[in-house]
């Protein structure tokens, strides 16, 4: 991978996207064979607002959070096309001295299991001073102020105490909310939260991404939320994207594509909704599986598992926009069909 100089980054207005991901295509060399995790994906976040990207495992959701802040192994990987910028950075071609400034400053991440994200070996508050001490350059006390701070915005009652416990001696939510606000304590314009409540029960998931909701419209925090999960994605974002072996196959506000999908795949997930049955009914699921990336179907990846599958799907059908502004777009033959009837 080349790189170049350091770019400078940019505090973007309220038009120029934080993440801009461009027809970005990754593949992941395997014995005999190349998985094709990403396929042309193209996304962006605005600064304030609460994207979704969405999508059955396997779907390339955890691999485009990962590359955006280049998390993965160098050298496991291979872009064979399109690119990815943070806040004007060429993230592909940074440097490794340019990536530990972006990270953490500018750019958060949360991780779906903060037991694997957090030190065991170190208690909560060394850990979150050493952060908020390299990024801001506070002294210790005005470094142990803010973190307090920031735990008591996450609405833990005790934060002094928590400062002095391992992670292990926290329950799951309590430390999802140290996650966040050790997210937060170097004010990033950008947060991606990959997975960030798979773990918790249905109760503190809703308290957690309320926090999490909360202190990024305080702050103007642009938001990537990486899930599985419909629901808390037509609660929570403001557009989504959905995602199916690497690929964008559906895009809009969040409240559009819930009321009217236009993929199958998307009408499949939500299907899958409680409030889509009625009582004592079985929640509908899509039948068949992901198929094996590295041996992908030409055409419609999807088409095995569709009850629409028509002959024409038998050749890739485009991302096309369904709407005058070019927000909403589908890629399903479907569509293109209704596009020009």
């Amino acid at each position: 991978m080349q790189t170049s100089p350091e770019v400078s980054a940019h505090v973007p207005n309220a038009n120029t996207p934080v993440l801009t991901i461009d027809n970005l295509s990754v593949e992941f060399p395997a014995y005999r064979s190349t998985v094709k995790a990403l396929n042309g994906v193209s996304l962006h976040v605005n600064p304030g607002e609460i994207v979704g990207v969405i999508g059955e495992s396997g779907s390339g959701k955890s691999v485009t959070a990962m590359l955006s802040l280049r998390l993965l192994p160098e050298r496991s990987y291979h872009v064979s096309g399109g690119s990815l910028h943070i806040l004007g950075r060429d993230m592909l071609a940074a440097k490794e001295k340019d990536l530990l400034k972006v990270r953490g400053r500018d750019v958060a991440m949360i991780f779906q299991e903060p037991m694997t994200a957090l030190n065991p070996t170190r208690r909560i508050g060394r850990q979150m001073l050493d952060v908020i001490i390299h990024h801001q350059h506070l002294s210790k006390a005005d470094a142990r102020a803010k973190a307090i701070g920031l735990l008591r915005d996450m609405h833990i009652a005790d934060p002094e105490q928590v400062l002095e416990n391992y992670p292990f001696e926290l329950s799951g939510g309590m430390r999802q909310r140290v996650m966040i606000a050790l997210a937060f304590s170097c004010d990033p314009q950008l947060l991606i939260a990959d997975e960030p409540t798979t773990a918790l029960d249905v109760t503190v998931q809703r308290q957690v991404l309320l926090l999490l909701r909360e202190k990024a419209r305080e702050r103007g925090t642009a938001i990537l939320l990486i899930t599985h999960d419909m629901a808390l994605v037509s609660q929570f974002c403001d557009r989504v994207y959905v995602m199916y072996t690497g690929a964008v196959v559906e895009q809009g506000a969040t409240g559009e594509v819930m009321v009217d999908p236009r993929h199958p795949y998307t009408r499949g997930l939500l299907s899958g909704l409680p409030e889509q049955v009625q009582p004592g009914e079985d929640l509908m699921t899509i039948p068949g599986q992901v198929p094996n990336l590295a041996a992908l179907p030409a055409g419609c990846t999807f088409r095995d598992r569709c009850q629409y599958a028509m002959p024409v799907c038998s050749k890739r059908p485009p991302l096309q926009a369904i709407d005058a502004e070019g927000l909403r777009k589908s890629a399903c033959w479907l569509t293109v069909q209704e596009q020009s009837s």
